[in-house]
């Protein structure tokens, strides 16, 4: 898994945001007071995923079952409109602002991987997250299988106003690699 001093994280998510036409601010990103309330979501416990499509802005942890698209969506627009890629690292959240950047945990078996929510969706109860067969191969979710439990930890959260808010996986990036 990639790991990331805070600035490369906030270089990344300026990457993000030029290739989402989301306006980062570096400063925001940066600034105490946002890192502040990232360590503040990194300290509660993630929440279960939402009934229906409920878009949340806050950058809290959620926790539930993954699963990943099946072959059938190969080359078939998702909500960005972009065209579905198995080899990319995206996922579908029906709560997490489309273009968030997220860290997403096996529970069974601590492995993880980044990805760019892209898509709504899963839409069966319990479900928080579908990930690409790449991801989820990332993470050892297997098509026997099918199914895990994970914890989604957003990093970089697009906010109605155009900018970005760290989440807390932010924080938890940032302390894992000796930043605070």
């Amino acid at each position: 898994m990639c790991r990331y001093t805070f600035g490369m994280a906030t270089a990344a998510v300026f990457i993000l945001c030029v290739s989402t036409n989301v306006r980062a601010d570096d400063s925001t990103l940066n600034s105490s007071k946002a890192m502040d309330e990232a360590r503040r979501l990194a300290e509660l416990p993630p929440v279960p995923p939402p009934r229906g499509v409920v878009v949340d802005h806050s950058g809290r942890k959620e926790k539930g079952i993954a699963s990943f698209y099946s072959e059938r969506f190969n080359g078939k627009p998702m909500a960005n409109g972009r065209r579905f890629n198995p080899r990319a690292r995206s996922a579908a959240s029906k709560s997490l602002p489309l273009g968030t950047i997220a860290r997403v945990t096996n529970l069974e078996n601590g492995r993880s991987t980044e990805v760019k929510v892209e898509d709504r969706g899963p839409y069966i109860h319990g479900r928080v997250v579908d990930l690409t067969p790449k991801a989820a191969e990332d993470i050892g979710i297997t098509e026997q299988k099918g199914i895990a439990a994970v914890v989604v930890s957003p990093i970089a959260v697009p906010q109605p106003d155009g900018s970005i808010k760290p989440g807390a996986g932010a924080a938890e990036q940032v302390a894992s690699s000796g930043g605070f």
